[in-house]
């Protein structure tokens, strides 16, 4: 876990290095953090909007919406980090601004989920979409593990699936998907001899990180409130 750690904040402080002149420039232009949180909001709005048109305007072998989207994921998700450096190297902290990021990271979380889960009902993928609603359930619960242990006075950050993790893992495969359906089709089926259904299609490329998310993100939060009943358990035997 440890090790775990010490590789995501390596990494991070990597990002910081790259974004750093990004935010100066961003707070020379008199942006504060919630402004950059409020844009980022309002792009995962775009986000859902795009996998709403996709579900209404597009066919289910044009998978190019998918991989549109996505593009924007990573784009928005940027912005979850330049908020909080924007608030660093510009000075501006708040206990406010903490809790508004905090409030519209969910948001933009069940925002984006939502758009998901339309375009895969629309366009008939329904066990992929009851993974996309648990995967939508984990994410929320690791955060609000987090937060209902904080208020209790305990720390529990660890896992696998924080918010960058499922950001990049969704808005990354995203792409691939809307990507490669350029080039194998967006019907694209593999069958096996002797198996009467295809056991992958283009969109699986979507789907399948997907359903991992719907596991990853639930023992993320479970791992964290077995954390969490550990370090009250030692703190009540002291």
């Amino acid at each position: 876990m440890e090790q775990q750690t010490s590789v995501r904040k390596n990494l991070q402080l990597g990002i910081y290095k790259v974004i750093d002149p990004v935010v100066k420039v961003l707070i020379k232009l008199g942006l504060t953090p919630n402004a950059v949180t409020s844009i980022g909001f309002v792009l995962n709005v775009g986000v859902a909007v795009i996998f709403i048109i996709g579900a209404e305007e597009g066919n289910r072998g044009d998978l190019t919406y998918i991989g549109w989207a996505g593009g924007l994921i990573l784009f928005a998700g940027l912005f979850d980090m330049l908020d909080g450096q924007v608030a660093r190297l510009g000075n501006m902290k708040s206990t406010f601004g903490a809790l508004y990021d905090s409030v519209l990271d969910r948001y933009s979380e069940l925002i984006m989920f939502f758009g998901i889960c339309y375009y895969l009902v629309a366009h008939h993928y329904f066990l992929s979409s009851i993974f996309a609603f648990i995967a939508l359930i984990g994410s929320m619960m690791v955060s609000y593990v987090r937060a209902r242990a904080e208020g209790l006075g305990i720390e529990v950050k660890g896992g696998l699936m924080q918010r960058p993790e499922r950001v990049v893992t969704i808005g990354v495969f995203a792409i691939i998907c809307g990507v490669s359906s350029m080039y194998i089709g967006g019907n694209y089926k593999l069958y096996i001899p002797g198996v009467r259904f295809h056991v992958f299609e283009t969109m699986s490329i979507f789907t399948i990180p997907i359903t991992v998310l719907a596991l990853l993100t639930n023992v993320t939060a479970f791992n964290r409130l077995r954390d969490a009943k550990k370090i009250i358990a030692e703190e009540e035997n002291k």
